[in-house]
């Protein structure tokens, strides 16, 4: 049973780096979206950032990916889906993963 589990969460970790490696800068790149940033680390820093729920550096170690919980990178890849699909709003995960570091202002409600 803990292999199956294992399995599982390296499947999730493989999606979550080729989303963030891969497709969300490829997507960044169109001119199908207008968003905040284009590069790997950067959008790895938001969702991270969103798992945690602050600055993940804080919360794991490194290198990230490979102190995920199954629950962490169920949730990691969940937000990178969104974001690929639209449902989450990466201009505004952005700013506040920003305002978790101290690089801009509170978010107004």
């Amino acid at each position: 049973m803990v292999d199956v589990e294992k399995g599982k969460k390296d499947n999730l970790i493989a999606t979550y780096m080729h989303l963030t490696k891969e497709v969300l800068p490829s997507l960044a790149r169109t001119d199908q979206t207008d968003w905040p940033v284009s590069e790997d680390h950067c959008f790895q820093r938001i969702v991270l950032d969103h798992v945690c729920g602050g600055v993940w550096y804080e919360h794991l170690g490194r290198p990230a990916y490979k102190h995920l919980t199954n629950k962490q990178a169920q949730l990691a890849v969940k937000i990178c889906q969104d974001i690929t699909d639209g449902r989450a709003d990466l201009k505004r995960l952005n700013q506040q993963s920003l305002v978790w570091r101290g690089k801009q202002r509170a978010l107004s409600q």
